[in-house]
């Protein structure tokens, strides 16, 4: 089974990021967290990306505030899917979201909503599912238990608040 990267800017983004390693132990996916800077450490950046499938990565989780370089600069070094989860800051992470969507042409980030960490997780599980039966198998037991609980809810309130 490949791995999942999961790289933050920095380690005030690990309340965020722990949602992703969280809903990833949900879906028995092993991985690795790292705290690499695109404008601190570049050296290391470049060349955990340029490893990263010859290590037994096959998708790569980057999680940054502000400038949000992360996901780009792991991104230009590799062509594994790398997932960018904007951090919420300053200016509500619109300046993340924006600089983790933004790319050149041939250097593609898939971005996740701000802070969001376990839909980051989800989609790294679904490209990981394209090859691995048992991956696409716990996907489809998620979203059964999470429509059913839906539907639960559904009944309590409808009961409870209808009137005809």
């Amino acid at each position: 089974m490949k791995k999942v990267a999961i790289i933050m800017g920095s380690d005030s983004d690990l309340p965020v990021v722990e949602k992703t390693a969280f809903m990833l132990d949900e879906l028995k996916i092993p991985y690795e967290m790292h705290v690499y800077s695109a404008h601190r450490t570049p050296e290391q950046v470049r060349s955990f990306a340029l490893s990263a499938k010859d290590n037994g990565f096959g998708v790569i989780i980057a999680a940054a505030g502000m400038s949000a370089a992360l996901g780009g600069s792991l991104a230009a070094s590799t062509t594994l899917p790398v997932i960018g989860i904007p951090i919420g800051g300053k200016l509500s992470g619109m300046d993340s979201l924006l600089s983790t969507v933004m790319m050149p042409s041939g250097i593609p980030v898939a971005a996740v909503a701000v802070d969001g960490a376990k839909n980051a997780a989800i989609l790294a599980a679904e490209i990981l599912a394209v090859y691995d039966d048992d991956i696409a198998d716990r996907l489809t037991a998620m979203r059964e238990h999470d429509r059913a609980a839906v539907l639960s809810k559904d009944e309590k309130i409808s009961s409870e608040y209808s009137r005809a």
